[in-house]
């Protein structure tokens, strides 16, 4: 109590303590180890009276305190609360921690491919599962809380749009724990929830509870990234990276060469991080064969980071794994491998590992027997591993198409990992140092804390037949309208809508200062413009005349044929070594030629602006080499000899070439407006060119203005035009209203092509391995593009798979036409896998020679068991019996979760 406090204050502050000790958040405190922070006070407040949250704080500082505050409210208030994840492992992961707070019988788990105590109070799901529910209206009531936790997931291009179907269609009481890493338009996309939730709090907290310190290691030597100020870059750092890239000309760099530098070994640099205290680590990697190969390479070099106790533990829970897997799987999974590494204190974390494989991975290092983990990036995803240090090798991944720069979310997302709270005092992100990578690149990236939240929500084919079976196309519509991509698109058009006005305003001013006494300058500038239109489009027509002329007179060119580059006269008399050819893609590669002085010239564009002159013909011989001096001298010598004879023209006698003719086309045309323009009032006018920079200026502002329109009309409704073009499709295809049903209850990217197959039949006549390999070829996608389609393992199967593509090519051709994305092509490429395991066969049987990884095999078959279970759904009699034994039979060893 203040000392100067009132006895009224002093009762009113006794009366508030009274009150809030009865409340669940003070019960809730007390049984914590430790003490809240302001920002979870705030969020657990705004739950306890009535109000949905959106926490966005950086990872590491708490945000699951709040969910789990919201469970807590829930059991206390009596009614249901989901807890979501975006991928399958955090669902896990959480489902047991809510199964230690809260006992087995009150939670439940549902990710697709598992079920569990389905209708408990606490249920964890994916948040794909959660959309299914709404739009199957199945599961919600009595529900009162959802967390959606990595929330800011909502901007991933492929995913991201399910989390708005989630927060736009639950019903309107639920309230939402939001927890996402600190993005920099938090408060943009707390508007939004408010506007469709209704009350929202929106909480940011940009406080690191464990203070993450940057370092570069150059060879094995680890050093800060920045100054002790935590502002520039690091001199010693800077000193020791310009030792491996030497200074001065390139005559200095020949004298006195950087010495060379070599990567250092993973074991080495691991040796380096246990010297500085900063194990345990995870290691990103961004390849999964790269993670593989780092647990070999410390295996050869004898790397042991694990004392006998914690071996003894490694032991029994590698005993209990294999007497959980089959013998004759062993050796395709690597489990001897895999055992060795962890028994040395390090293993790999990626998609191609079975779930087994990296459930323990995660039991052990979160236990701390273990002290390094290979990782590709989804480990950051929110999967508790925790770390002292986190190593970056490369600051670029491969992002399906191309190597990319990882961006600044990206690196706060994966150094986030670093620090444990109520462990270490600090956290550790140490960049691996390359000669392609500047210290200031890292810093840049290291710097900048926060990245936008972008919505990638669009109108699917399922979205739009869950829609209109409930609703009207225009309220389907107005729904739709309030997405965040909506919310995001509308506010710029704000900005865009005050653009225009003030482009309005300018414009009238410009008409202004360009009226002419003379006459209607708009009138004679426009014929200004019209000459310069036309003389530009001649200029080009004389430019594509003459780069055809060039082409032609190259094209003529032989093997053995002497000639004159005009543009390169130096090069004296050249003899054409290979032909103008056009390459594989039909790039044309211009000739390559031997100059009079022995070189060998590629001739490029730019080289060549005027045609060769032809001066005679030499035979180099069938068997002629370039690379070969002798060869070249030879050739040389042949030409020189020539033009001694008279055989050959010498290059001294001839003149300039010829210059390609100049294009007459529209000259005439031309001369015609000049003449119309010299006869206009305003041309003599004083003040003409006056008149012009004006109308100049506000031609300039009209093209911006037209511009902005565009990007307004582009962007007003742009949600419910793409749900136009899908409904017309739909339409178009009898979806709707007819058989809106079978697309109703399948889902993902192929959901039309998967609706279509059903309503053809496809699915009729096959049997259970056959319907496990269709399946398949409807979720599969490839991790890189294959040549050929795969030999399928039966006709019936064969003939399916045809029909199916011959379907695609049909729906890909409209969607072209409608522009809407095109749905990915169906893939056979573990048809045969997925159709042998099916059949019984053992992992190694099925996979076989083909390249798909065990733990590639195991998230495909789980997906290609939940398609099953859709179209199950929607098949009927004979069909949907044998789909169900198809699932069954794919539901065994490995792929059991």
């Amino acid at each position: 109590m203040q000392e100067n406090s009132s006895p009224a204050q002093a009762y009113a502050a006794f009366r508030a303590r009274q009150a809030e000790g009865s409340t669940v958040l003070h019960r809730f405190r007390d049984d914590l180890p430790y003490p809240l922070d302001d920002f979870q006070i705030r969020a657990c407040r705004a739950l306890e009276e009535g109000r949905s949250v959106l926490v966005a704080a950086p990872t590491g500082a708490g945000k699951t305190t709040v969910a789990q505050f919201g469970v807590e409210l829930a059991v206390a208030r009596d009614v249901r609360v989901f807890y979501t994840t975006p991928i399958k492992a955090l669902s896990n992961q959480k489902y047991q921690e809510l199964v230690d707070a809260h006992g087995a019988d009150r939670v439940g788990l549902l990710t697709g491919d598992a079920s569990i105590n389905r209708d408990a109070q606490i249920v964890v799901m994916t948040t794909e599962v959660l959309r299914n529910m709404i739009y199957s209206g199945t599961g919600l009531d009595d529900l009162g809380y959802v967390v959606l936790d990595e929330v800011h997931y909502l901007g991933d291009r492929f995913r991201g749009p399910v989390w708005e179907e989630v927060i736009i269609h639950l019903p309107a009481h639920v309230l939402l724990v939001s927890l996402s890493a600190t993005v920099s338009n938090a408060e943009e996309f707390g508007a939004w929830l408010a506007e469709v939730r209704g009350h929202t709090d929106v909480i940011v907290s940009e406080h690191r509870p464990v203070p993450l310190y940057n370092h570069v290691a150059v060879g094995t030597d680890i050093l800060p990234l920045f100054t002790p100020t935590g502002h520039d870059v690091n001199r010693d750092l800077q000193a020791a990276v310009r030792r491996y890239r030497g200074s001065g000309s390139r005559r200095d760099k020949r004298r006195h060469s950087a010495p060379r530098f070599t990567r250092p070994a993973r074991s080495a640099t691991i040796r380096s991080l246990a010297r500085s205290g900063l194990l345990p680590a995870i290691y990103f990697i961004f390849s999964r064969n790269a993670c593989d190969d780092a647990v070999e390479h410390c295996l050869a070099s004898g790397l042991d980071l694990t004392d006998e106790a914690s071996k003894r533990v490694i032991r029994e829970e590698l005993d209990d794994l294999h007497d959980e897997l089959p013998d004759a799987d062993l050796s395709i999974l690597g489990f001897h491998n895999f055992a060795a590494g962890l028994l040395g204190g390090f293993g790999a974390h990626h998609a191609g590992l079975i779930p087994q494989f990296k459930e323990l991975v995660e039991r052990l290092y979160a236990a701390g027997h273990i002290k390094v983990v290979f990782a590709t990036e989804t480990l950051a995803l929110g999967i508790n591993m925790p770390a002292r240090s986190v190593v970056l090798e490369k600051l670029s991944k491969f992002n399906g198409e191309t190597h990319v720069q990882i961006t600044p979310g990206e690196y706060t997302q994966l150094t986030g990992r670093a620090g444990r709270r109520g462990i270490d005092v600090e956290g550790h992100a140490v960049t691996i140092w390359h000669p392609s990578i500047d210290p200031s690149d890292i810093a840049a990236l290291a710097s900048k804390r926060t990245y936008a939240l972008k919505s990638q929500f669009t109108p699917t084919y399922n979205m739009a037949a869950n829609l209109l079976a409930r609703l009207t196309t225009d309220d389907a519509r107005k729904v739709l309208e309030t997405s965040f991509a909506q919310y995001q698109a509308d506010t710029s058009v704000v900005g865009l809508a005050k653009k225009a006005r003030r482009a309005d305003a300018a414009l009238e001013k410009y008409h202004a200062a360009m009226q002419c006494d003379h006459g209607d300058f708009a009138e004679y500038f426009g014929l200004r413009r019209t000459i310069a239109a036309m003389e530009k489009s001649a200029g080009k027509s004389r430019a594509r005349l003459k780069q055809r002329e060039l082409l032609e007179a190259m094209s003529k060119l032989r093997f053995g044929d002497v000639v004159l580059l005009p543009s390169r006269r130096s090069f004296g008399a050249c003899t054409v070594i290979a032909p103008l050819r056009t390459e594989e893609g039909g790039d044309t590669r211009l000739p390559s030629v031997l100059t009079s002085t022995g070189k060998v010239w590629h001739l490029r564009p730019h080289e060549v602006t005027e045609p060769p002159v032809h001066l005679g013909h030499i035979k180099p011989g069938k068997k002629f080499n370039h690379r070969v001096v002798a060869e070249r001298r030879r050739v040389v010598e042949t030409v020189a000899a020539g033009i001694e004879s008279g055989a050959i023209n010498d290059p001294a006698d001839v003149g300039h070439a010829v210059k390609v003719r100049a294009d007459t086309v529209g000259r005439e045309q031309i001369e015609a407006v000049r003449a119309q323009l010299r006869a206009h009032p305003c041309h003599a006018c004083p003040d003409r060119e006056t008149h012009a920079r004006w109308a100049e200026r506000a031609v300039k502002l009209e093209r911006e203005q037209q511009s902005v329109m565009a990007q307004i009309t582009g962007r007003t409704e742009s949600i419910a035009h793409v749900f136009d073009r899908v409904c017309n499709v739909l339409t178009t295809l009898k979806f709707l209203p007819d058989d809106s049903h079978i697309l109703r209850r399948i889902y993902g990217e192929r959901d039309l092509l998967t609706a279509l197959s059903v309503r053809a039949g496809l699915w009729d006549e096959l049997d259970e391995p056959e319907c496990a390999a269709l399946a398949s070829m409807l979720v599969y996608q490839a991790r890189r593009e294959t040549i050929g389609a795969p030999r399928l393992p039966s006709a019936k199967l064969s003939r399916c798979f045809d029909e199916l593509r011959s379907t695609w090519r049909m729906l890909s051709q409209m969607e072209t036409d409608a522009r809407l994305p095109v749905t990915p092509e169906p893939e056979a490429g573990i048809a045969r896998a997925m159709y042998n395991w099916a059949n019984g066969k053992d992992l190694a049987h099925s996979i076989g020679r083909s390249e798909v990884a065990a733990g590639d095999f195991v998230r495909w078959a789980r997906q290609t068991l939940d398609l099953l279970g859709q179209v199950e759904q929607v098949a009927i009699g004979r069909t949907a019996a044998v789909i169900r034994r198809a699932a069954e039979s794919l539901r065994r060893g490995v792929v059991l979760d």
